[in-house]
């Protein structure tokens, strides 16, 4: 299958795809994208307590990393479960939101979590790469910033002794970052919706990224912007809550804002796998649904 070259404002469409998502199944999709919350939050809600309590070592450390990646990479197969149950939807087919564990029924969910893998490795093949261009010690200054951090605030002294090959590793690291978020996203598409194979799916990613690293340059710009302009109306919108409840009361600010946080992540969720799904059509060309079962309905 081959892979096409979107002209710059592709990555406009792609944004919009996003953000008219559901409006065919609003109740699977959206549902779909609270199943998919949910499950991720559960790996957090283990390794958590463990570091608020225990305070792990440099090996516990170790250990909760190792848990979170094999917890995402069993969380990959819902994304293309995901994919499949907006496909779906788009295309008119029978969908309900539990179809995000499709992979696990079908047994697709190997090939997705062997994807994963090589994903990964072409994640640290970057981070290799950007090492290359700035210089290790950028990755050592990092490490310590992040580890700083985990006390709550970053050590000063470290952002005053920036490393001289920040701006080149930034730079590298926003290219690579543009590319490998469009290998994801194609590679996903084929392999959960195209039927391609594990391997033609990484690489019809890797063709597919390199053809549209422009409109994914305004994706990434006009996403920028729609955040801005959201994080300005959330803003708003608690700086008013903020204002009654200094008159109600405290609690009125946990009773709007817990639900408001909640829906923030659906809308961001299915706003995401819908530029996933726009780019993938785009460029791959869509593809094929097989027959609902019978007893699939509309959810």
């Amino acid at each position: 299958m081959t892979t096409k070259a979107m002209g710059p404002l592709a990555g406009f469409r792609w944004l919009m795809k996003g953000i008219n998502m559901g409006r065919h199944n609003a109740k699977a999709v959206f549902g779909g994208a609270a199943l998919i919350l949910v499950a991720a939050l559960l790996p957090t809600l283990i390794t958590m307590p463990i570091q608020l309590t225990l305070q792990p070592g440099m090996t516990g450390q170790m250990l909760i990393f190792a848990f979170s990646i094999i917890a995402s990479m069993l969380l990959l197969p819902l994304v293309g479960g995901y994919l499949g149950l907006i496909h779906a939807s788009e295309s008119g087919h029978a969908a309900r939101a539990t179809d995000v564990f499709a992979p696990y029924r079908n047994g697709s969910w190997v090939p997705l979590v062997g994807l994963g893998l090589l994903l990964m490795v072409a994640y640290v093949l970057a981070m290799v790469a950007i090492a290359a261009v700035a210089g290790m010690d950028f990755f050592s200054w990092y490490i310590q910033l992040m580890l700083s951090a985990q006390d709550g605030a970053a050590d000063p002294a470290l952002l005053d002794e920036m490393p001289g090959g920040l701006g080149a590793a930034l730079a590298l690291g926003f290219v690579l970052w543009l590319f490998l978020s469009g290998v994801y996203a194609i590679s996903m598409g084929q392999l959960a919706i195209g039927g391609r194979g594990v391997l033609a799916s990484l690489g019809d990613g890797f063709v597919g990224g390199i053809k549209n690293l422009l409109p994914l340059l305004v994706l990434s710009l006009a996403g920028l912007v729609a955040v801005l302009l959201f994080a300005l109306a959330m803003g708003l919108l608690f700086a008013l809550v903020g204002m009654l409840s200094t008159m109600v009361g405290s609690w009125l600010l946990l009773v709007i804002g817990i639900p408001v946080y909640i829906v923030v992540l659906l809308v961001t969720y299915v706003v995401v796998f819908g530029v996933m799904y726009g780019m993938w059509r785009d460029v791959c060309g869509g593809g094929s649904v097989p027959d609902a079962p019978a007893e699939a309905v509309v959810a």
